[in-house]
C-alpha cells in the first residue's frame, strides 16, 4: 500500500488557496501523485490515485462531453481533478461542478496566482515526509523485535511487534495451538480469524474481510520444516513497512525455533565426522573441511578476524593469558548472538572464521564485546572475501592485516593495505601478489559473473594515471562508459582512486597478477 495524502489536506493548505467546488464527499480519497495535463482524453494513461492538474485547454466545447471527460477521469481511479482558473477558462465550468457532485469526485479550483508546480511540490513533499517517517518507525521497531527474540522468545516478539504494528498478533504451532499473543488474552474470536485464513502449503496470505479487518498470516518455516504461522490481524490495510515488520519477526521466530534442531543437528554431524575419522585411521580432512563449511555465508566465502598481541604491550606481559581473555570474550559474544564459533589460538596470535557476507558486522560485534582495556593491547586484520578452500590464504592476509594495525583500533581491512603495503612491508612483492589474489577478487568475481571489462578498464585508467579520454581510447569505448566502470570498480574495492598511492600500488597488484607484463 503506497504513501498517500488525502484531497482534504491539500484544501487545508491555506497558502495555496485552492476551493472545493464540488465533490464534498469525496475529500477523502488518496492522491499518491501530482500530475498536470492537457489532454483531451487523459483517463487511458492513468492508473488511480492521481490528482489530474489542468487549465481546461483540451476540454471538449459541449456540455455532455465535458461531463463524459469528467466521468472518464472518475472511472479511472483519480483522486480529483484540480482545475485552474484566469488562463482558459475564468471560472470552472458549471457543467463540471454539478458532475463532479454527482460522482463525488473532488473538484478543486486553483487561482491563477498558484501555480500548478506548486501544488505537485506541496504534495510530493508530504509524501515524501511520510514515507521518511514510516522508514524511521521500522528502523526503531525492528532492533526492538530483535532484542525481544533474545530476551523474552515468542511472547516478547508478538508484543513488540503488536505494539509496532498496532494490532493483534498471534503465533501458532503447526497444530494450531497458541504459543504466543499480544495482547496475552487474545479473544478465541481474533485467533479464529487467523486459523480460519490459513491455507495449507501456502507461505502467506492476506484477506480483507467485509468489514475492513485485514488478516495477514505467514508461515514459519525453514526449508521443508514448518514451525508454525504468524498472523496479524488489524483494523486497518497493512502497509510496505508493516509487511516489513511482519517479514522481520517472521524471519526471527523461524530461527528461535530453528536453534535447537540445528544444534541437535549439528552435533550429530560433529560426533559422527569425529568418529568417522578415528575409527578409519585415514588422514582425510573432507570431514573437517565439512565442519568448516556451516561458518561460511550462503556461496561457500568466508573472512578471517586475526588477534595480535602487542609485543610492547605493558598491560599483559604473558601474551598467551591475554589472547585466551580475548578468544573467551569473543567466544561469549558469539554465544550471546546464536552463531557458531569457530577460533584457533595460537601462541601469539588467534583467528576468527567468519561469514563472507555479513563479516564486517559480525566483526564490530565482536570487537564490542572485548574490554577496551584489553582492546588497547592488541592489533586485529580483517581479510578480504575468500572462498573457503583458500582458508590459509585467508589467515596470511588477516595476520598480514594485523601486523601492521594500530592497538585498540578496529580489525584493519586487508583490502586497506592498496595505500600503505609498499611502506608496511619490505617483502613487496609478496605483499603485490597477496593484492593481487586478494583485493582483485571483487572485480574479478564481477566480471566473471556479468561479463563486464572492469579490470581491462581499471588498467587502462591506471596505466593513464587517470586519465579518462586515455584510458577510453585504449579501451575502444566512450569515456562515460569508462568513468561508469571504473565507478563500479572503485565501489567493488572499496579504496579511494584518487589517492595517487592507491592508483600506483594496485596497478602493480594488477601486473603482479601477470608476470608475463
Amino acid at each position: 500500500m503506497p504513501v498517500t495524502v488525502p484531497v482534504r489536506w491539500v484544501l487545508d493548505q491555506a497558502d495555496l488557496r485552492i476551493r472545493l467546488r464540488g465533490g464534498a464527499g469525496g475529500v477523502g480519497r488518496e492522491i499518491s501523485l501530482v500530475l498536470t495535463t492537457e489532454l483531451a482524453d487523459p483517463a487511458k494513461w492513468l492508473s488511480g490515485g492521481e490528482l489530474v492538474l489542468t487549465t481546461g485547454i483540451g476540454l471538449p466545447p459541449g456540455s455532455a462531453d465535458r461531463r463524459r471527460y469528467l466521468q472518464l477521469l472518475h472511472e479511472s481511479g483519480v483522486a480529483g481533478v484540480g482545475f485552474g482558473i484566469g488562463l482558459t477558462f475564468n471560472e470552472v465550468p458549471d457543467e463540471l461542478v454539478s458532475a463532479a457532485e454527482e460522482l463525488g469526485l473532488p473538484l478543486l479550483e486553483i487561482p491563477l496566482r498558484t501555480p500548478f508546480a506548486a501544488v505537485v511540490q506541496r504534495v510530493s513533499s508530504r509524501i515524501a515526509a511520510l514515507q521518511y517517517d514510516a522508514v524511521l518507525r521500522a528502523s526503531r521497531a525492528q532492533p526492538r523485535i530483535t532484542r525481544a527474540v533474545v530476551s523474552g522468545g515468542p511472547q516478547e516478539v508478538a508484543a513488540e511487534l503488536g505494539r509496532a504494528l498496532r494490532a493483534s498478533v498471534v503465533v501458532l504451532d503447526p497444530a494450531g495451538t497458541v504459543i504466543a499473543s499480544h495482547p496475552r488474552n487474545l479473544n478465541v474470536t481474533t485467533v479464529n480469524l487467523v486459523r480460519d485464513a490459513i491455507e495449507p502449503g501456502v507461505a502467506s496470505a492476506v484477506s480483507v474481510l467485509a468489514e475492513g479487518v485485514t488478516v495477514a498470516q505467514q508461515s514459519i518455516r525453514v526449508g521443508g520444516r514448518s514451525h508454525g504461522v504468524l498472523g496479524v490481524v488489524s483494523e486497518t490495510a497493512l502497509s510496505p513497512v508493516d509487511q516489513v515488520l511482519l517479514g522481520h519477526a517472521n524471519s526471527l521466530l523461524a530461527l528461535d525455533f530453528e536453534k535447537p534442531v540445528r544444534l541437535k543437528e549439528a552435533q550429530q554431524r560433529l560426533n559422527e565426522q569425529a568418529l568417522g575419522l578415528i575409527l578409519t585411521g585415514e588422514f582425510n580432512l573432507e570431514p573437517a573441511w565439512a565442519q568448516l563449511a556451516q561458518a561460511a555465508d550462503h556461496r561457500g566465502r568466508i573472512r578471517v578476524l586475526a588477534v595480535q598481541a602487542d609485543a610492547d604491550s605493558s598491560a599483559e606481559a604473558d601474551t598467551a593469558h591475554l589472547l585466551k581473555k580475548v578468544s573467551a570474550a569473543i567466544l561469549d559474544r558469539l554465544d550471546q548472538a546464536g552463531q557458531s564459533a569457530f577460533v584457533h589460538c595460537a601462541d601469539k596470535w588467534l583467528a576468527v572464521l567468519l561469514p563472507g557476507a555479513e563479516a564486517d558486522e559480525i566483526a564490530a560485534a565482536l570487537v564490542a564485546g572485548i574490554n577496551p582495556a584489553l582492546r588497547r593491547t592488541i592489533r586485529m586484520g580483517l581479510s578480504g572475501i575468500q572462498p573457503l578452500a583458500k582458508l590459509a590464504e585467508a589467515v596470511d592476509n588477516a595476520r598480514l592485516a594485523a601486523s601492521v594495525a594500530e592497538c585498540g583500533r578496529p580489525p584493519l581491512e586487508f583490502s586497506a593495505l592498496a595505500g600503505s603495503a609498499l611502506l608496511a612491508f619490505g617483502e613487496s612483492r609478496e605483499v603485490l601478489v597477496a593484492l593481487g589474489a586478494a583485493v582483485l577478487t571483487p572485480v574479478l568475481d564481477h566480471d566473471a559473473e556479468f561479463g563486464t571489462g572492469l579490470l581491462t578498464s581499471l588498467r587502462a585508467y591506471l596505466e593513464a594515471n587517470g586519465h579518462w579520454e586515455s584510458a577510453a581510447a585504449a579501451v575502444g569505448v566512450h569515456r562515460h562508459t569508462m568513468r561508469k566502470r571504473i565507478e563500479t570498480a572503485e565501489a567493488l574495492l572499496g579504496c579511494d582512486l584518487a589517492i595517487a598511492r592507491v592508483r600506483a600500488e594496485l596497478l602493480l597488484a594488477i601486473l603482479a597478477r601477470t608476470p608475463g607484463d
